[in-house]
């Protein structure tokens, strides 16, 4: 599978934008600013109707305009043509199309065109907070299983519920035991669910991540990541059981899988704190790659692969290394941004693999 042609109408800083790419190589080149990265979140968005960057989707809107716009014709092995559209207008829902139908769950649409990408904004997963952690995960895994993706929103829905019952009460002076149960039967549940299928996520993906980091490393670093998880060892039930008081106090659900976290090390130390900006770069691009081989394994093809800026920090090995693997077969539709021509020049023309280059000058 790979985009054959997109469009775009007054997304970010583009007024109006045609493209026709290539199946395997596709470069944006052009200084700084011009909006490079904005065409990689166009992409992005007709895979996850949504953007990498901005959750915000009016806030894509050109300023001066109305609404925005992207359009993309995508080609399957089988020279099938599939059409996708995202409108957004100021004060409406988002229209989602996949072959002039509009969907009825943006829900619905993702993993049907899987897509991964790799940016400078990914090392907030080594240096910010849990949550960014475990929505990393849950992307993930919601990809492939719908199954999860409902379980996680109608957690996430109880688990609303819950806070907002025991801040009710705590603001009436009052307690009902049996109401903040039948939201703790939803939580054990679900939670239970949730917590094995990241598990078995992880169990599979780990090796796949320090498979990558060690082709990029040249093997001199040794990684890994431990998902800490309050449901290890402990059953939920108890676990909530005994926090109800701490709960109350608190005003919100203190113990439950929206707790869990990764872990990440290196020579078994955090990365965060002592790893330098190369080899946190490095393994946030390994995490990346684990993750298009895990959705290739169970697609059965290839994902679509954006590489933000993905030169800066890393020295020329570890580049070299990295424009190997994604010269390969197992890759196949790639989108590089560089600020530099002759940097692409360089890197591809000695390969025998199918490149396109646009040259970016802003709207």
């Amino acid at each position: 599978m790979h985009l054959h042609k997109l469009t775009i109408h007054n997304f970010k800083n583009y007024q109006q934008a045609d493209f026709s790419l290539c199946s395997k190589i596709n470069c944006f080149v052009g200084n700084n600013g011009v909006g490079k990265t904005n065409l990689l979140d166009a992409v992005y968005y007709l895979s996850f109707c949504k953007s990498y960057f901005n959750p915000t989707d009016t806030q894509n809107i050109r300023h001066g305009e109305n609404f925005f716009a992207i359009h993309g014709s995508y080609m399957r092995q089988n020279d099938h043509a599939e059409q996708l559209q995202c409108i957004q207008k100021k004060g409406e829902r988002k229209k989602f199309l996949h072959n002039k139908k509009e969907y009825d769950r943006l829900a619905d649409h993702i993993g049907r065109f899987p897509l991964v990408m790799i940016s400078p904004a990914d090392r907030d997963l080594i240096n910010e907070g849990s949550e960014i952690r475990r929505k990393y995960i849950d992307s993930v895994i919601s990809q492939f299983d719908k199954l999860y993706l409902d379980d996680l929103i109608n957690y996430n829905k109880a688990l609303y519920q819950r806070n907002v019952l025991l801040k009710s009460f705590a603001e009436r002076r009052y307690f009902d035991r049996e109401a903040i149960e039948i939201w703790d039967e939803q939580l054990i549940t679900l939670g239970g669910k949730i917590y094995r299928r990241r598990a078995e996520f992880l169990q599979k993906f780990i090796p796949l991540f320090q498979h990558y980091f060690s082709f990029i490393s040249g093997g001199k670093e040794q990684v890994d990541m431990s998902y800490q998880s309050q449901l290890h060892d402990r059953d939920f039930r108890e676990l909530m059981g005994k926090a109800i008081d701490r709960d109350r106090a608190a005003l919100y659900t203190t113990v439950g899988i929206h707790k869990d976290d990764l872990e990440f090390l290196m020579g078994g130390y955090p990365m965060k704190r002592f790893g330098s900006q190369g080899q946190q770069k490095s393994f946030v691009i390994a995490i990346k790659l684990a993750q298009f081989e895990y959705t290739r394994k169970i697609n059965g093809f290839k994902p679509i692969l954006l590489l933000d800026d993905i030169f800066d920090k890393l020295d020329d090995r570890r580049v070299q290394q990295l424009i190997k693997l994604v010269s390969e077969n197992s890759f196949g539709q790639v989108f590089i941004t560089d600020t530099q021509e002759e940097n692409i020049h360089k890197i591809f023309d000695p390969l025998a693999i199918e490149h396109k280059i646009f040259r970016i000058n802003g709207d």
